[in-house]
């Protein structure tokens, strides 16, 4: 289990009672470890901090936003003011954000009056900020204040990422979730730490991204009528888009816009027939088969098309990654499958991005400057143990394992079971560093759990196929020991938190639900 895992899980074994005050009135406190996802190190001791309608948020300019969402966090249950302020005064209870320390990660130290979280980043301060909402009693994450004392157990967190890249992906090419929506899944995601949020935007079933130099996108398969079951209509506009990531930007979550192809394209030939070999439109298709769509790759419209969108859409994501999907092209033949990889992974990078695609890409040479995410069943990949020798970088997403649309039981009213039945300890029970046989360790750059669109049809959908797995699989991301008996317990006691923010997770009979 190691060192490290044996201090965190000893921390969760602390009493509730803060020290130095007479167990009746002293306010209940979280144990210091009981954190998802788990620290790299506690080390609990000293007095609580206590926080009081006195309570300032000291932060230096460079950290302001981080400070913003920390008084939004906590203002509506508490009802204090916790005004930000560049320095606070002796005597003054404070929660002191510092751009020093650590070199990655983050260090957050908790006693009498005092609690300071220490980065040398802003992303670092945001993670530790989730640490510490964590860290306060469950009622916190109510929506109105509350008469209550408020209090955080003494000692010390470090701590720091096992990957740099925790995603999630959302499908909105199956049905169009709204930018509220998908706001509302950033606010959740961020607070396990994740950083990445993945957004498929175009599939055989609609177009969901405004491209202005091919308008017919959204106008044809964007709009009502799109979607599974003719009932998933809707795209985002620039304008949205860009919201969305300047939303995602404060909460430390890096937006990932995929457009697919070749395959999964018929949304946009039933547009622009011109992308398919005859020049025919194919009939808009609003069911769930895969494999049978594909840019004419002999003809030279469908790079500029490829190209032109890449442009677009670099030219509005700050982030370094472009995905340009790539897998189930059944109707492609390899060699023009490889041909056309050859032309566009390339073109990402003309626009200043990284290639990013699922792990079919790997058969192409020019994969070697990209990111293959790995979304097989299989332990193994011939193709991607050998991308990965010539400098491919590897996202691990097996859909046995990690793909949240997958049901919990057969029993599960959403989501589809072709690749597993996933019940949270499934979700849990693997190591992305010895995943695939042949990728090592260090050509891992992270994980990330996809949630596909096919049976969801609101947020609460959403919701409930990705809580509580999503957890579990940012904890493999974050954390380099793994316990499921510590994981389940401190799972157990968040459903509070779940409850008092109105997310409709799923109550799995493998966890013990406080």
């Amino acid at each position: 289990m190691g060192h490290r895992l044996a201090v965190v899980l000893a921390a969760l074994a602390l009493p509730l009672a803060a020290t130095g005050a007479p167990a009746q009135a002293a306010p209940t406190t979280v144990p210091l470890g009981n954190v998802i996802p788990a620290p790299v190190e506690v080390h609990p001791g000293g007095s609580p901090f206590r926080l009081t309608d006195r309570t300032v948020i000291e932060a230096p300019s460079a950290a302001r936003t981080v400070a913003d969402r920390l008084e939004e966090a906590l203002k509506p249950a508490t009802g204090f003011r916790l005004p930000i302020i560049g320095r606070a005064s002796s005597r003054t209870p404070v929660i002191a954000l510092r751009l020093s320390g650590p070199a990655t990660g983050y260090r957050l130290t908790s006693g009498h009056d005092r609690i300071t979280i220490e980065a040398r980043t802003a992303e670092g301060l945001f993670d530790g900020v989730q640490t510490l909402r964590q860290l306060l009693p469950a009622a916190i994450d109510a929506r109105t204040p509350q008469r209550r004392d408020w209090a955080v157990a003494g000692g010390t967190i470090v701590d720091h990422p096992r990957y740099a890249y925790r995603g999630a992906m959302l499908d909105e090419a199956r049905h169009f979730h709204t930018p509220d929506e998908v706001k509302q899944y950033i606010d959740e995601i961020a607070r396990f730490k994740v950083n990445y949020l993945h957004l498929h935007l175009a599939d055989d079933q609609g177009w969901r991204i405004q491209i202005d130099s091919w308008p017919r996108l959204t106008r044809i398969s964007g709009g009502a009528g799109t979607g599974v079951d003719g009932v998933g209509g809707g795209y985002l506009t620039k304008a949205d888009y860009k919201d969305l990531v300047r939303y995602a930007a404060a909460r430390y979550v890096t937006i990932v816009p995929e457009i697919d192809m070749p395959g999964h394209v018929n949304a946009a030939q039933v547009a622009y027939p011109a992308l398919t070999c005859d020049g025919v439109a194919p009939p808009p298709r609003t069911d769930t088969e895969v494999g049978y769509s594909s840019l004419c790759t002999s003809k030279e419209i469908t790079y500029r098309f490829a190209e032109d969108v890449i442009r677009e859409i670099a030219a509005i994501t700050p982030g370094p990654y472009i995905h340009v999907g790539g897998d189930e092209a059944h109707a492609t033949a390899p060699a023009d499958y490889v041909a056309f990889e050859q032309r566009v992974l390339p073109l990402v990078a003309k626009y200043g991005k990284i290639a990013y695609g699922w792990h079919q890409i790997a058969q192409a040479p020019a994969a070697s400057r990209a990111v293959a995410q790995f979304w097989g069943t299989d332990d193994t990949d011939a193709d991607l143990v050998a991308a990965v020798k010539t400098g491919t970088k590897v996202v691990m997403s097996p859909a046995n394992q990690a793909y949240l649309d997958m049901k919990y039981t057969e029993d599960t009213p959403l989501g589809q079971d072709w690749a597993a039945l996933i019940e949270v300890h499934d979700a849990y029970g693997w190591d992305p560093a010895t995943r695939v046989a042949g990728v090592p360790a260090s050509a891992v750059l992270g994980v990330e759990a996809p949630l596909w669109s096919e049976t969801l049809r609101s947020l609460a959908d959403i919701q409930y196929m990705a809580f509580p797995r999503l957890p579990a699989i940012a904890e493999l991301g974050w954390s380099a020991s793994y316990s499921w008996d510590s994981f389940r317990a401190r799972l157990g006691t968040y459903g509070p938190r779940w409850d008092r923010q109105g997310v409709n997770f799923y109550r799995s009979p493998q966890i013990d639900w406080s």
